[in-house]
Formats: structure tokens, C-alpha cells, sequence
């Protein structure tokens, strides 16, 4: 720690009298700057960040290319029509890697963001430092734990309607939650579909009054109350039915479907952040100006500060800022010089 102190100390030093003076003092224990995730925000901000010759590390965790690499077809990414959400990622991977990012496969377990230059711990038992940090970890869709659920989660089972919805054109379909966000689903399943089903926990909806009206108005929208989904079922590829239980009666009942949506919210992924940083009552991060957290020199982007988008594409777009905002901060503080193409002397 005092050897790197000290490197950083003569690398400021010298850069102050010249920028090119601080290219050959690296300090290759403080990073100018590290992403923790991978999905689309983490790689938008390593392109953006490597483009401005900020070397990112890219700390991959325990899913890389987050979310999307457990969907099936995309078809709402710009320029690309239909493509595999696993494969879409694999090309954001290579582009970041080609733009001089990092990749690190590594889960950040712990983070120190109360003294600088921050740092992080990870799973490998090792520690890194940086002068800036962007946190893109998303958030997780919030799961009932049943049977099946797992098997088949992207092969008939999603969290996203807008990723999802249209590729169950006259197919039967179920929402799991009778709030807002399952009236928005099964609204939105009505253009593709007539063969809706939803399963609410609750003898009534829990959706506002406007919502409600006009998916009880929908005769091709059945309600099924006080019922949960206790398991789901397959042919080993795709799910084809699930089991759903009376809460009331214990009676269990067969429904056959093609595909499930699950609308009973997400989960931030943000634990190891909650005594670092600003986090709202659900765990979201809390940003200033759209990527700045409570911290200066820290930033989050994508679903991590999210709630209510979650798309994969504005994700991306909260990334770039977030990078662009790094970039700055860092010329700000006079941490981040850029390379000279010639000696100006």
C-alpha cells in the first residue's frame, strides 16, 4: 500500500510538469478505471471507457453478459432484427475487448469506497484498486422458487415481456401478478395473443382502478385468484404447462401453456453497496444527473439504478453516460492524461 502510494504521489508529481512524464511512471496497482457486470450497461461503459483510453477492467461476476445470455431471440436491439440474446453479448464482449478492455472473470464480493483509491475484493482473494469505479451489477427478477422454474427460465419462462412478448403470437400465454406491472404484461400480450391467463395470490387485483378496467374489460383476459404457481413443467426443451394451487382450497390444476411472465418485480443487485453507498427503499442505487452516486468518483448504470425501464438498450445508453461521466471526472481530478502521439519537446 505505501509502495503504491508513493508511485502515485511521483506520477502525479511529474505529470504536473508534463503529461507525457506520467506515461512512463505506471501505476499499475491503481486502474484509472474498473466496471463490476458485464451485461449491457458494464460493456457499453468498457467500449466508451476504452475508446477514451481509460484501459477498463471489466469484472465479469457469476453471469457474463448478465440477463440477456439467458433469453432466447431479441428482436428490439437497433440493427439487429433478430438475433440470440447469448450471441448479441458475445459480440458486445469482443467489441469491449477490441476497444482495450479488461475482461476479468471474477465475482466483486466486497467493495471499499470510503477511502481512495477505491477498492474491490473478489471471490479469487484478491483486491484492485481504481480512481474511478462504475457499478452496472443490474438487478434480478424476482423469483418463486418452484420447480421447473430454473429448467426452463428463457426456454418459456421470462421476466420481460417487451423482449419476449412477440414471439408468442397466438400462443398461450400466463402473468404471473395482479399488480400495475401485470396489467402492463397482459396488455401488451393482448397484440400478439388472445390466449391470456393471469394468476394472482390475492382474491382481488392490486393494479390501480384504470389498469384493472381495462384488463377486465378484455374478454380474452382470464383471472385466476388466490392462486400461485407451484410447479413447471416441460418436454425438456421448452415448457409446455404448469401446476397451480388454490390458496384457499389446496386444489391444484393443470394449465397448459407456452410461456410464462413473471410481473412480481425485480431485485437490485446491490447488497455488497448498502453501507457505501446511497441506496433507495428497494435497494436501487441513487444517482444525481442520471449515473453520479452518492460518492463522487462512483457511478452505476443500467438496471441497477432502473426500476422502471429495464430495457436492455437503455441500459446500454445509461452505460455510455456513465463512462463519458468517468472520463470527465477523472480529467477533472488530473488523473487521466491522454497519450501524445509525438514527443512535443
Amino acid at each position: 500500500m505505501k509502495i503504491s502510494r508513493a508511485r502515485t504521489i511521483l506520477t502525479l508529481f511529474f505529470s504536473f510538469i508534463h503529461p507525457v512524464f506520467a506515461q512512463h511512471l505506471p501505476d499499475e496497482q491503481v486502474h484509472k478505471l474498473i466496471i463490476i457486470g458485464s451485461g449491457p450497461a458494464g460493456l457499453t461503459a468498457g467500449i466508451y471507457g476504452g475508446r477514451g483510453q481509460l484501459h477498463p477492467l471489466i469484472f465479469e461476476g457469476d453471469k457474463p453478459g448478465g440477463q440477456l445470455t439467458g433469453t432466447t431471440y431479441i428482436e428490439n436491439w437497433p440493427g439487429e432484427q433478430h438475433i440470440l440474446g447469448s450471441a448479441l453479448m458475445m459480440n458486445c464482449r469482443e467489441h469491449a475487448k477490441q476497444a482495450g478492455c479488461i475482461l476479468v472473470s471474477e465475482t466483486v464480493i466486497q467493495v471499499d469506497f470510503k477511502n481512495r483509491p477505491f477498492t474491490i475484493f473478489t471471490d479469487n482473494n484478491k483486491a484492485y484498486q481504481a480512481e474511478s469505479i462504475i457499478i452496472a451489477t443490474g438487478s434480478k427478477p424476482r423469483r418463486i422458487g418452484c420447480p421447473g422454474e430454473e429448467r426452463y427460465w428463457g426456454r418459456g419462462v421470462s421476466s420481460c415481456v417487451t423482449c419476449d412478448g412477440s414471439l408468442y403470437r397466438e400462443k398461450k400465454v400466463v402473468v404471473i401478478g395482479g399488480g400495475d406491472t401485470g396489467m402492463e404484461y397482459a396488455s401488451f400480450l393482448a397484440k400478439y395473443t388472445d390466449k391470456i391467463t393471469i394468476v394472482q395470490d390475492l382474491p382481488e387485483l392490486t393494479a390501480s382502478a384504470p389498469m384493472q378496467q381495462r384488463i377486465l374489460s378484455n374478454p380474452h383476459i382470464k383471472i385466476i385468484y388466490n392462486t400461485v404457481v407451484t410447479e413447471m413443467r416441460g418436454d425438456g426443451e421448452f415448457l409446455t404447462e404448469i401446476v397451480v394451487t388454490n390458496q384457499k382450497t389446496d386444489e391444484k390444476t393443470i394449465i397448459e401453456t407456452d410461456g410464462i411472465f413473471f410481473a412480481i418485480g425485480n431485485v437490485p443487485a446491490t447488497t455488497i453497496f448498502k453501507e457505501q453507498l446511497a441506496l433507495d427503499r428497494f435497494g436501487y442505487i441513487i444517482v444525481e444527473k442520471q449515473v453520479k452516486s452518492s460518492v463522487e468518483g462512483i457511478f452505476a448504470a443500467g438496471d441497477v439504478v432502473d426500476p422502471f425501464y429495464r430495457q436492455a438498450i437503455t441500459s446500454a445508453g445509461s452505460g455510455c453516460m456513465a463512462a463519458l461521466a468517468a472520463e470527465r471526472y477523472l480529467i477533472a481530478q488530473q488523473k487521466h492524461r491522454y497519450v501524445f502521439a509525438k514527443n512535443p519537446f
